[in-house]
């Protein structure tokens, strides 16, 4: 008997939103200040900022917890709905 193989589709498994915006309004940090203080260009800041990362940056991710001083839970969410 041959081994029958199910795929399970996801239509909507959720989305990973990173807060970083929120966080350096609300401690009324810019840009230009996370880029320099962690060494980061600020374009990649900018992409962290508008929520536009496409793949995670481990060291880019330690360097802004670094200079803000939180976890990384505090910058990338998870929402499920």
């Amino acid at each position: 008997m041959e081994n029958a193989v199910t795929i399970i589709t996801i239509k909507d498994y959720g989305k990973i939103y990173v807060c970083l915006k929120e966080i350096l309004d609300e401690r009324g940090l810019t840009r230009n200040y996370l880029a320099k203080a962690s060494n980061t260009r600020f374009e990649v800041i900018n992409k962290w900022y508008s929520n536009q990362v496409e793949k995670l940056d481990l060291d880019v991710l330690a360097r802004i917890c670094y200079v803000l001083n939180c976890s990384p839970s505090d910058i990338i969410k998870y929402n499920n709905k």
